[in-house]
């Protein structure tokens, strides 16, 4: 069996505003991502979890991620979507992602706890 490669970014629960969602909590957020992370694994994916700041050093630490390894999928997280004050930050990760991973399927979740069935659209384990 072929180990499937799948890097996960997303933002930092730490460094999001959940004022606008009273019902989340960075710690409950934290919870969702490392379940999902973990679900990933149980599947059989190799996966690599890329938490990012709202930009001073996004870029550098995405770019480290996807210069580690060769991935077969690249998740994106919906946080980095939405609001729409994000979108540039949103552009430069995925413009990053596709320069710096070609070959990899990209893929986007919308929401915390939905991060397995979008890469299982794309690829299996």
């Amino acid at each position: 069996m072929t180990k499937r490669y799948v890097l996960a970014i997303g933002l930092d629960p730490a460094v999001v505003d959940f004022s606008a969602f009273p019902q989340l909590t960075p710690e409950l957020v934290r919870t969702y991502i490392d379940a999902q992370i973990t679900g990933l694994r149980t599947l059989g994916f190799d996966v690599e979890s890329c938490l990012i700041d709202l930009g001073e050093t996004a870029e550098a630490v995405t770019a480290a991620a996807l210069s580690s390894k060769q991935y077969d999928c690249v998740v994106i997280g919906a946080g980095l979507r939405e609001p729409p004050e994000r979108l540039l930050l949103f552009e430069k990760i995925l413009n990053l992602v596709h320069r710096l991973a070609p070959g990899a399927c990209i893929c986007f979740n919308s929401n915390p706890a939905d991060t397995a069935a979008a890469v299982q659209r794309w690829i299996k384990p």
